[in-house]
């Protein structure tokens, strides 16, 4: 039996959407996400990642996409990553053991772990108020509402990194 997916649910309730045509690859957001969460300006602590290729004249931002059927969470033995009060996955660090399972399972590269707590990190929207998308001067980060449009808009920029990456999934 299938599950009911999440933005079917009224539990999701807004999801990221990004322009990577507008994406200029300054990391604003990789700092204002580590500021947000660390309090430091550390991109490798960051929810969210550039991946940058100048000689492929490429910059992908990549972040958590709050699927409607996480595999991450899945993949999570101690059950570390669930849904907080405002409909946004998120990882318990307290209970994350970091063993990578739900890094592995990502196929969209929204997991990462901190390199300094050695535990599983990703994009929580932090907590309604995304301070990556209030750094992001060129409007290419957008939060919108997890309905017919907003999903749109999500599979509209999961597309287009597939197709920059020559990557061949299921329906985006």
């Amino acid at each position: 039996m299938k599950a009911e997916s999440h933005a079917e649910s009224p539990l999701l309730k807004s999801i990221l959407a990004i322009d990577i045509n507008k994406c200029t690859g300054c990391r604003n957001c990789e700092l204002a996400c580590s500021a947000a969460h660390t309090k430091s300006f550390n991109p490798s602590r960051s929810r969210i990642q550039i991946l940058k290729n100048e000689d492929q004249n490429m910059v992908l931002p990549m972040v958590c996409l709050q699927c409607e059927e996480p595999l991450c969470e899945q993949a999570c033995p101690n059950g570390a990553i669930s849904y907080n009060e405002k409909g946004t996955l998120y990882v318990s660090s307290k209970v994350c053991i970091g063993c990578m399972n739900c890094v592995t399972a990502c196929t969209f590269g929204g997991i990462e772990i901190d390199p300094m707590t050695l535990k599983a990190i990703k994009c929580d929207l932090c907590w309604g108020d995304p301070a990556c998308v209030k750094a992001c001067e060129y409007g290419a980060i957008s939060m919108v509402e997890a309905e017919k449009e907003g999903l749109a808009a999500r599979r509209k920029g999961v597309g287009v990194v597939n197709q920059t990456l020559g990557l061949k999934t299921g329906e985006v």
